[in-house]
């Protein structure tokens, strides 16, 4: 075999071991996402912890270990998690996302609007960070609303069109996705 051969055949040894390589990682992260989903969590801590003991820089295992913090109640430990990506990977839009979900929880309602700001300009056309801005702007509006009819309890007319707006964003108020 010529050396140029043997170049064009190293080569298509190579990217068949990169290929099968990120087939493979590709199938752990749905493998994992898919026992997340099922509320397999221990199942899937257990296969996210052996993953990061080799890789624990790996992004996208430690957004899924945030999302088994979060549901298994370790608000902290997922925002702290989710806090690191931010810094460590500011191009991610999908740390701040799932930040941003944590905070509105807490109806920590500015730190939301930050977080899914930054979540935006990382990628402008997220369409989940939009959408979770667009219920974070609702629940903004429906706080004000409850504010301003607590403080307008002599006018009768102004609280029965507070109660109006109050009724219509109950319905369109969704809980935020992460």
């Amino acid at each position: 075999m010529s050396s140029r051969g043997w170049c064009v055949a190293r080569a298509g040894v190579v990217l068949s071991l990169l290929l099968f390589w990120s087939w493979a990682k590709a199938d752990l992260y749905t493998e994992v996402n898919e026992k997340i989903t099922s509320g397999q969590l221990q199942t899937a801590q257990s296969m996210i912890t052996r993953h990061l003991e080799k890789q624990p820089s790996d992004p996208q295992m430690r957004l899924m270990q945030s999302q088994i913090q979060a549901a298994q109640g370790q608000t902290s430990l997922a925002q702290e998690t989710l806090e690191t990506l931010t810094q460590e990977f500011p191009e991610l839009p999908e740390p701040y996302n799932n930040l941003a979900v944590l905070y509105a929880q807490q109806h920590a309602f500015d730190k939301a609007l930050s977080s899914l700001t930054l979540a935006i300009r990382a990628r402008p056309d997220y369409a989940l960070a939009l959408e979770n801005l667009g219920d974070v702007h609702i629940a903004l509006a429906r706080e004000t609303y409850l504010k301003a009819k607590a403080l307008s309890a002599q006018s009768p007319l102004i609280t029965l069109r507070l109660d109006t707006k109050i009724k219509l964003l109950g319905p369109v108020l969704q809980p935020l996705k992460p």
